[in-house]
């Protein structure tokens, strides 16, 4: 990949998107992690507003201290950057002493996971329609189209996405690139929504490196018989979750009324 390319490409692109649409700038949770501070800097480096949130809730403080240097670190090297801190945790709390209880405590813990990434959609698209911004995606090309790896209508709502079109190691080599924080780029990936220390390869069974050769070999029209031991294991774990989570991937169905039924 020819990164300072692909870099200024994006840029660019973004820069391009933004002005075209009359639109300030940008709006973007900063978790912590590789994909929100590689897109964030990407923003910066338009020259536009980009507005910073924190939002933590019940989150690890080593990935809130993560992400409070890389915005002193964005502030310190962008002019226009900007940063607001929202503690959501008691409004979390809140919803979910409302809740009903269920059965089955290990389905609740999961819906309730995705509920925080909800609440945090709703808080960048409350500051993004007071100041007339873009909310910028973090999701790369394996999570947004391979498996799935991000919370319909809450990490996959947004204006519009800078990397989904970068694999994980890509968003790494453009991380270096750019000079992004290297306890960032060492730490391992998580998506924060669960309180403790569980990394995404702890969820998905597999790491992103191998998640990359088995999005490769599904191109390839490859199937589990041709491998054996872990790359068949890696590979069941890649189309599982590709063909379970299509609903994210795919437009939102539309029951069609055909001309017959509207006479």
């Amino acid at each position: 990949m020819q990164v300072e390319k692909v870099a200024e490409h994006i840029v660019n692109w973004l820069k391009d998107y933004a002005e075209n649409a009359k639109i300030k700038g940008f709006v973007i949770g900063i978790s912590g992690g590789i994909d929100s501070a590689v897109t964030s800097t990407l923003c910066a480096k338009t020259g536009l507003d980009l507005l910073c949130l924190e939002m933590p809730i019940h989150q690890e403080q080593n990935q809130e201290d993560r992400a409070e240097r890389h915005i002193a670190w964005l502030q310190k090297n962008f002019e226009a950057v900007s940063k607001q801190a929202v503690d959501l945790t008691p409004v979390f709390d809140s919803l979910v002493n409302a809740l009903p209880g269920v059965a089955n405590e290990e389905d609740r813990f999961m819906a309730l996971a995705n509920t925080r990434a909800r609440l945090r959609m709703t808080t960048l698209y409350y500051f993004a329609g007071l100041k007339g911004y873009l909310v910028a995606g973090t999701g790369n090309k394996v999570e947004d189209f391979g498996v799935g790896f991000f919370t319909k209508y809450g990490d996959g709502g947004v204006d519009l996405s800078p990397i989904a079109d970068l694999v994980k190691s890509e968003v790494y080599a453009l991380g270096k690139y750019l000079g992004v924080n290297d306890e960032i780029i060492k730490a391992a990936p998580t998506d924060g929504l669960w309180g403790d220390d569980r990394t995404d390869e702890d969820q998905i069974g597999a790491s992103y490196p191998e998640l990359e050769w088995a999005m490769r070999m599904q191109e390839l029209g490859k199937n589990s018989k041709d491998f054996e031991g872990r790359e068949k294991q890696v590979y069941e774990i890649y189309v599982r979750l590709n063909e379970n989570n299509q609903h994210k991937m795919n437009p939102i169905p539309i029951c069609k009324i055909s001309d017959t039924l509207r006479r």
